[in-house]
């Protein structure tokens, strides 16, 4: 049998619990992250048609703590409650990821799960609440992995099995392990870049874009209509994709190169390029379908007027969804929130906005004491 290195990479047949099976609790505070260069399209398992760069979130987190205890005679079992409430779906789909990585963690089999998650932002509103969700249980399993069998010792060993796992749940989740600039996908002239693993990009990048701010717009924090994954699938056949992926290659060269030099203009242009090229693919799909709300295209035309009356570098972008992600230079934040407070506050919802900015990554869940908390 062939194998396959986008799921077999880390299969370990040794990790197996020796004697009696522990119990304990492990959490995780992972974030959000907000593509420039836009992964939409795959291949199995989970590799991108093309690599993607993103910025990690600061503020736009999931908290997710995990319980385990040995399982009874039906074997491993989960139960998963978010914001506070039994979530079936939830539970489903995290039953069956846990299955998938039964080769890589052979522990997984003897466990009972309870997991307690909670976003402090709307879930499936296009704000990739799955890339910080499947981020956090990644970085917990491997916690798991590492407190019990002495392995994952090396950081660097850590978060790119965590991304490798993160993948496997969500494509994008595999850059919300590193904080600052993350990029997934095997790029050309940058060593170390992988399609199984994202790869943390802060060297060579000028400091103005270590320190982006990104205010989300909330104009509709309901769930979307159509999932990233139909999304994703329907690239399958789509008779623009190839030249969509062979843009975004080339855009992905320039854009790294405008934010090492600081060029916020170039950044402008090709951030906004790439969201627009995104929607472009869903309104062009079979069947083709809709994200973005009449707010959003008044809340772009508004961004491109401010911006040239003002020149102020500000810039939007969109994830799969209708929120916009405005982008500016730290600098500029009391300019584009008075943009914001006197102009967008009528396009948006009653939650407003979400004040974001470059954050530094995920982090362990703890109180002084060494325990485990959510929330506070």
């Amino acid at each position: 049998m062939t194998r396959n290195p986008s799921t077999d990479l880390y299969r370990n047949p040794e990790l197996q619990f020796r004697g009696e099976i522990p119990s304990g609790r492990i959490g995780w505070r992972s974030p959000s992250n907000i593509a420039l260069v836009k992964y939409w399209g795959k291949k199995p398992v989970q590799l991108p048609q093309n690599p993607s760069v993103s910025f990690t979130l600061k503020n736009s987190n999931t908290e997710t703590v995990l319980e385990y205890m040995p399982a009874d005679e039906r074997g491993m079992d989960v139960v998963f409650y978010f914001d506070g409430e039994r979530n079936e779906q939830f539970e489903k789909k995290t039953k069956n990821f846990f299955d998938s990585l039964k080769d890589t963690f052979p522990f997984i089999g003897r466990l009972k799960f309870v997991i307690h998650s909670k976003n402090n932002f709307p879930h499936s509103a296009g704000i990739a609440s799955s890339a910080s969700g499947m981020s956090a249980l990644a970085l917990i399993l491997c916690d798991l992995e590492r407190n019990y069998f002495n392995t994952l010792t090396d950081d660097d060993e850590f978060f790119r099995k965590a991304s490798y796992i993160a993948r496997l749940g969500s494509g994008s989740a595999c850059r919300s392990v590193y904080g600052g600039i993350s990029l997934w996908g095997d790029t050309e002239g940058l060593p170390g870049t992988s399609d199984l693993y994202a790869f943390p990009v802060q060297q060579d990048i000028h400091p103005d874009f270590l320190t982006y701010r990104d205010t989300i717009l909330l104009i509709d924090a309901g769930q979307k209509k159509v999932s990233s994954r139909v999304g994703h699938s329907l690239m399958d056949k789509h008779p623009f994709a190839k030249q969509k992926y062979k843009l975004a290659r080339k855009n992905l060269k320039v854009l790294l190169d405008a934010m090492s030099r600081g060029d916020f203009q170039t950044f402008i242009r090709i951030t906004e390029l790439e969201a627009l090229s995104m929607h472009a693919m869903m309104m062009t799909s079979n069947p083709y379908y809709l994200l973005m709300k009449p707010n959003t295209l008044n809340i772009i035309e508004r961004v491109f007027n401010f911006r040239q009356k003002q020149n102020t570098p500000v810039s939007f972008t969109l994830d799969a969804g209708p929120n916009v992600h405005l982008l500016y230079p730290a600098a500029y934040r009391n300019v584009v929130m008075n943009f914001i407070e006197n102009e967008l506050m009528p396009y948006l919802t009653a939650g407003g906005y979400i004040d974001d900015e470059v954050g530094n990554g995920p982090e362990r869940i703890k109180d002084k004491n060494g325990e485990i908390k959510v929330g506070g």
